[in-house]
């Protein structure tokens, strides 16, 4: 069953943008009835589905307003020679233009110019839109856009305390019923992936379609996802049984998952772990804990449990040990299956405090 759905992370694009309002929640980008031509659009952020989402949305609705325009869909380094005029020009059979530009921060420098002008002052043909993942590389193109006002819609990530909610809006989008303890399953069982977690709700919606999704039908739709049991693997060693986490250890890998998703999966549980021990005696609110901290909060009832034989030491030298595995499996350890059961040995050495 799991199978017939992960081709899907690859494709799950809606034509409805969605982004942060100012409530917190995601919105569509696009006003009906507002023309598209004669403007210009900046998406800026690293969250791919969200990204993705504005732009199909924006891009869709010119196709709707005039069928007949020319698209181009090109990635930033390949505005050479002249292309850049070619494209946002239109043509002799199609006058309006729509036109993507992707990877902005690769821009060559000699293009900026030209398409900072376009951007400003689009021609009423033109329904211009630039992508770029954010981060400090292109700052020059994008301090000329801001300079100027091109409009900006963020697709910053989804943190992970939100992801909950951001599901539960996405379910109410799609029509699919499912209950809180069923959307915490599906982050548990999938990860902080959104492209990843919208394509398993999208599965598990079309194959329950009419009733409601529940924790058990999350954990049945997931029990044979080889990642899901590195995960599980993770917590069987931080809560200190490691005799179950062996057993699933070689279950995970003879099923084929990858032993850098089990290390990765570790090493990001004792960090937030570390970042919890040093703020649980705090007077915080568990939400600005959980912001803290980089989890959902609901993640911190697992926290409060591992105080009791986690100490900041013990966290310090199993991150080591967790690093020191790391370094063998992507070097391509003779025998990766031997190296992560060492690992996973030191850290419950390190817990208990038994050398």
């Amino acid at each position: 069953m799991v199978a017939s759905w992960l081709p899907s992370i690859v494709a799950t694009v809606s034509t409805t943008g969605m982004n942060r309002a100012t409530d917190g929640g995601w919105h569509n980008v696009h006003v009906v009835g507002e023309s598209v031509f004669g403007t210009s659009l900046l998406v800026l952020g690293s969250e791919s589905l969200l990204s993705d989402r504005v732009v199909a949305g924006r891009v869709a609705a010119a196709r709707a307003e005039q069928p007949e325009s020319e698209f181009n869909d090109v990635n930033a380094t390949d505005l050479v020679d002249g292309r850049l005029s070619d494209i946002i020009g239109g043509s002799l059979f199609a006058p309006h233009a729509i036109v993507v530009v992707r990877e902005l921060a690769s821009i060559p420098t000699e293009v900026v110019p030209q398409l900072t002008a376009a951007a400003v002052a689009p021609h009423p043909e033109l329904c211009l839109v630039l992508v770029h993942g954010g981060g400090s590389r292109g700052r020059g193109v994008l301090d000329a856009l801001r300079k100027a006002k091109v409009s900006i819609e963020k697709a910053d990530p989804v943190k992970p305390w939100e992801l909950p909610r951001f599901l539960a809006r996405e379910a109410r989008r799609a029509r699919i019923r499912i209950d809180e303890e069923a959307i915490t399953g599906l982050i548990e069982a999938v990860g902080n992936d959104l492209r990843a977690l919208v394509a398993g709700l999208e599965q598990l919606g079309s194959d329950h379609e009419g009733g409601t999704i529940t924790v058990e039908v999350v954990r049945k739709f997931f029990a044979g996802r080889a990642e899901v049991t590195s995960f599980a693997v993770t917590d069987d060693v931080m809560a200190g049984r490691v005799g179950e986490g062996l057993e699933k250890l070689r279950w995970a890998l003879d099923t084929g998952c990858s032993p850098v998703m089990v290390t990765s999966s570790l090493a990001s549980s004792l960090r937030s772990l570390g970042k919890y021990l040093d703020l649980h005696n705090s007077a915080m609110p568990d939400g600005d804990i959980a912001r803290q901290v980089g989890v959902p909060p609901w993640k911190l009832k697992d926290f409060r449990k591992y105080v009791r034989s986690w100490r900041p030491d013990a966290v310090a030298e199993a991150i080591l040990a967790v690093a020191h595995a790391d370094q063998q499996v992507k070097g391509g350890a003779a025998n990766a299956h031997f190296a992560l059961e060492q690992m996973m040995l030191s850290v419950e050495r390190a817990r208990s405090g038994k050398r």
